[in-house]
């Protein structure tokens, strides 16, 4: 009878343990399982994939040269609207998650592109307030992203990152987050991965007032994109 008792206390004892648990079927409870878990789109860059941008229709390829330097008082001959990428001032634009709401010299801005950030820009004629703040949505607060107004880039949204573009007619066309996935913070495609995104200082970047947009012809003595 004791040794009856003794077996339904362990009995007993081990429903308890199987109960408190932190495993159901084999997988922790709280961790998700393999097919749980969202399916890789194979837009997230990795040793194998390192330019998952290839897989975006629509988006333009250009190499750049990194480090090209100029004066905050110089101007650069940008072969695209919006650049992505080049010879840019020396001082980057604070990029994480910062939305302007002035459109910002741009050589600042293209200094943060080779620090692993994405510019999304959109034309302040062709964008409406609704679709401003859907856009802003995507930058704010998160790390390596940056948006400003770019006065007659020609399509809606633009999104640049260091040597890719993709420009489309609306916030909502699914490749935006399909090019911010595969180019934020890309260790692969900056020229310089890791590099700082913050601010610096109103004394060399003053956010809340930050360096104008100059829409005019730069003039005969710019630098080219390709830097000295």
């Amino acid at each position: 009878m004791i040794r009856y008792a003794r077996h339904l206390a362990l009995a007993a004892a081990c429903v308890a343990l199987v109960g408190c648990s932190s495993t159901e079927a084999g997988s922790p409870i709280g961790v998700t399982s393999k097919a749980e878990a969202p399916a890789d789109t194979g837009f997230s860059p990795t040793e194998d994939n390192q330019d998952p941008t290839s897989k975006i229709d629509g988006v333009l390829a250009i190499e750049y040269k990194g480090a090209q330097h100029v004066k905050p008082t110089e101007r650069v001959a940008y072969d695209h609207k919006p650049p992505l990428g080049g010879a840019h001032d020396a001082v980057w634009a604070p990029c994480n998650g910062v939305v302007y709401k002035v459109a910002v010299r741009t050589e600042n801005l293209v200094h943060s592109l080779e620090h692993g950030a994405v510019w999304l820009t959109y034309d302040p004629d062709k964008l409406d307030k609704a679709g401003v703040t859907a856009l802003a949505k995507k930058v704010t607060g998160k790390p390596y992203t940056v948006m400003s107004p770019y006065p007659g880039q020609g399509k809606a949204v633009s999104v640049q990152s260091w040597g890719r573009q993709l420009q489309v007619d609306g916030v909502d066309d699914k490749r935006v987050d399909q090019f911010i996935q595969a180019t934020r913070a890309n260790q692969y495609l900056t020229p310089e991965p890791g590099a700082s995104c913050a601010a610096l200082g109103s004394d060399r970047f003053d956010q809340d007032d930050p360096p104008k947009f100059d829409p005019s012809d730069p003039g005969p003595g710019a630098i080219p994109p390709t830097g000295r």
